[in-house]
């Protein structure tokens, strides 16, 4: 079976305790920092790796990000140490109750009501209460490692960090490559016998390949300034600190787009829509419909998505190995549409900006699924 981002963290910690012997083979270490470029995809570093020699080069595995390949649900499973089915953060987006009869959609990563422009969601539905499982991090400062954080600032306030990474720590702010790197080398330089570990984050490459494309001149601009800071890291880090770096998905440049807004036989017995163009949570009205409904978009989506129901998607255990509780098992559509190559199901009326970006990620493909393990020892 092929290691996944679920692992990283359980691996670290056996790491942390000096134990070789650990799914990922991390070396031990007094220190550890995990690094997560959000939007760095294997494929397209290897593809592309005149802009990344020091990735490509570093780069000791290739991990699966889990179904679907989208932030919200992989720093979920990064931070806890088990996909989706375990955490509950199916998606970009899923439904919850709520105060109407058809109930509500939360956007996991903007913790927000609607398609993510509604209000905020973190006193009506608190973080801790949708994400209940002790996170893998938590399970590090319990056995009395110090916990860090080098992230933008606004990142530990925000909802799914109080859902999934739950352990407080020392804030190292973080917004540039420059303040990345200076966090780290602050975490790792230090004359203490005591164990850090740190949780670092930048967002730049995913921002540049959304608007621009990956591999477009924009983006391969971020992932060369990338590769020079983590090249200068490995030259800079204490022996006493192994770095991690690894993303939480990869992505592809749209290619057909499909309006689900142009039809109105998607919309048929269709109550709430939710995930994003390249995985689409389907609600029915009521159960019974659900069938019809992806027999419908089955026909009408055609070579551009596989659709399947829910109990399909459980029985093939997308979600991962263990079957969700009746909570996050309601959270996942009655019906899945999961785009084909490069297509996109797009909702503009609904997600207007989403529908416009030239990348996408969410889906089965290797350029969305793997990742990189990069290392430094």
């Amino acid at each position: 079976m092929q290691p996944a981002l679920a692992d990283v963290i359980p691996s670290v910690a056996k790491a942390l305790v000096g134990e070789a012997e650990n799914v990922l083979g991390i070396s031990p270490a007094r220190d550890v920092v995990v690094l997560l470029v959000d939007g760095l995809g294997a494929e397209l570093i290897k593809r592309h790796a005149e802009a990344a020699p020091t990735l490509v080069a570093a780069m000791r595995a290739t991990l699966a990000a889990g179904f679907p390949a989208t932030t919200a649900t992989s720093l979920s499973s990064l931070a806890v140490g088990a996909p989706c089915a375990t955490h509950g953060i199916v998606g970009y987006s899923f439904a919850v109750p709520g105060p109407e009869p058809d109930g509500q959609l939360l956007n996991a990563l903007r913790w927000r009501v609607g398609e993510g422009k509604g209000s905020d969601a973190r006193e009506s539905l608190p973080p801790e209460s949708v994400q209940t499982v002790p996170s893998a991090i938590e399970g590090l400062a319990a056995s009395g490692i110090d916990i860090h954080y080098v992230v933008p600032s606004y990142q530990v306030r925000s909802g799914l960090t109080r859902a999934s990474f739950r352990a407080p720590g020392v804030l190292h702010p973080a917004a540039s490559l420059d303040e990345v790197r200076a966090g780290i080398l602050e975490v790792a330089r230090h004359d203490g016998l005591g164990s850090r570990f740190a949780y670092a984050y930048y967002p730049d490459l995913d921002m540049n390949g959304h608007l621009c494309g990956p591999g477009s001149a924009e983006w391969l601009t971020v992932l060369a300034a990338i590769d020079a800071m983590i090249a200068d890291l490995f030259t800079e880090l204490p022996d006493t600190c192994t770095l991690l770096v690894t993303g939480d998905h990869g992505m592809v440049r749209a290619g057909a787009v499909i309006d689900l807004d142009a039809d109105p036989n998607y919309w048929r017995d269709v109550r709430l829509l939710a995930g994003e163009a390249r995985v689409r949570h389907v609600y029915a009205r009521v159960p019974q419909a659900a069938a019809d409904i992806a027999s419908r978009w089955s026909a009408l989506l055609g070579h551009h998505a596989r659709v399947v129901t829910r109990e399909q998607a459980l029985d093939e255990r997308w979600f991962g190995a263990t079957p969700p509780t009746a909570t996050i098992n309601a959270r996942i559509g009655d019906v899945l549409a999961v785009a084909d190559g490069t297509s996109i199901l797009a909702s503009p009326s609904r997600e207007p900006m989403e529908s416009a970006m030239a990348g996408h990620h969410g889906a089965w493909t290797a350029e969305e699924q793997l990742i990189p393990l990069i290392t430094n020892r």
